[in-house]
């Protein structure tokens, strides 16, 4: 037994398997995670890269927008976001205007240099495209009595939506909040997107990516949509509608 015992502790065959065995699972989490990384990494690029470009590209047409102007910008966004993109995301986007009285609901807001009057903020329309069931974490345009303006069959002008039932100062994330000067407007953008890891590896907290991005628009004095080819509401991209399918334009 002692000869045996001796010779065991001088036996260093199958030593590198045991070495390997050790290490194995230290560089496969090593491996595994830094190609989640770069997963997510990605991920989150060409959701903010999607996000960038619809706000630029609504913000981009000189005369006012249509219904299909903006058909046109959701299957683009759905196009660059890949095959996945229009089930597990969702783009929101928002007309964000200065308000010109503090009659109505909201009153005065906060008064600074850039807005001596105190005028609010309001969302004049909305419009939404993807699957994913996600609503706009600031809010949308609202009616006289302060409900949600869903309806785009509805007639009227902006489909019923009024600055004096909004009460917001602007929208994005606490500390980062943007408002519109007067006279003009921002294109706000929210990207909702499932984000699905190659490995479970979930070190990257919430599974649900959320991007926000804002563009001011350019030369453009007319700040309704219009629908010129006389679209239902099932043609446009409303709000109403959660499917991957592109409007048709």
């Amino acid at each position: 037994m002692i000869a045996l015992a001796a010779r065991l502790r001088a036996c260093s065959r199958g030593a590198t398997l045991v070495e390997m065995g050790l290490a194995l699972p230290i560089v496969l989490l090593l491996g595994l995670g830094g190609l989640e990384a770069c997963h997510y990494v990605l991920a989150v690029l060409r959701v903010n890269q999607i996000a960038y470009a619809v706000a630029d590209n609504a913000g981009r047409v000189r005369h006012a927008l249509d219904e299909s102007d903006l058909n046109e910008i959701m299957i683009g966004a759905k196009l660059m976001g890949g095959s996945d993109f229009a089930t597990n995301g969702r783009i929101i986007l928002s007309d964000l205007e200065q308000r010109t009285n503090t009659s109505g609901t909201g009153g005065v807001g906060t008064i600074t240099t850039a807005n001596p009057n105190g005028y609010r903020q309001w969302i004049r329309w909305q419009r939404c495209a993807g699957a994913l069931s996600k609503s706009s974490t600031y809010g949308g345009p609202k009616d006289s009595s302060g409900n949600a303006v869903t309806n785009l069959d509805a007639t009227g002008t902006d489909h019923g939506a009024v600055q004096t039932a909004s009460t917001i100062d602007g929208m994005g994330p606490s500390g980062q909040t943007i408002s519109s000067s007067g006279g003009t407007a921002v294109m706000v953008v929210e990207i909702f997107y499932t984000y699905k890891p190659l490995v479970p590896v979930y070190a990257f907290g919430a599974s649900t990516l959320h991007v926000f991005e804002a563009f001011n628009i350019r030369q453009r004095t007319d700040f309704s949509v219009y629908n010129a080819g006389s679209l239902s509401s099932t043609k446009r991209s409303d709000c109403r509608l959660f499917n991957s399918a592109v409007p048709a334009v």
